[in-house]
């Protein structure tokens, strides 16, 4: 299944553009993403038990405009399992070391009230991937 025309390749040219600009600026529209690292370190950490947890404060608060996305390798097995909260205008936060009881935390604080955990980030800077 190759590329065969140019109009292809810009459009997966510009659809990798958008994906890098998500990085730097947050995801559109009016959607709340929960990315969770759910690779092999992820997963041996318990990120599926964060994932589970994040899911039933979704149901159980019954909000609509959160999407809660498992994903591969994030890049800081260190501090698996990871979440990474992204807020429309604003940038990505990625928290580290989460657990069942932070999981909820981060979800009042962030999701629900929209302030950050300042403690439980990363220092992440996405300047750096748009410059690669």
């Amino acid at each position: 299944m190759g590329i065969k025309s140019l109009d292809e390749l810009r459009k997966i040219r510009e659809n990798s553009i958008k994906k890098i600009d998500l990085r730097n600026q947050g995801n559109e529209g009016d959607n709340i993403e929960i990315l969770i690292g759910m690779a092999t370190c992820g997963i041996a950490s318990g990120a599926r038990e964060i994932l589970n947890t994040l899911a039933e404060e979704v149901s159980k608060k019954n909000i609509k405009n959160v999407k809660i996305v498992p994903v591969g390798c994030i890049g800081y097995c260190h501090s698996e399992p990871i979440i990474q909260v992204n807020i429309p205008g604003q940038k990505p936060v990625i928290y580290g070391k989460v657990d069942k009881d932070r999981a909820i935390e981060i979800f009042n604080s962030h999701i629900i009230k929209g302030k950050a955990i300042k403690k439980y980030t990363l220092d992440i800077d996405f300047e750096r991937a748009k410059q690669l």
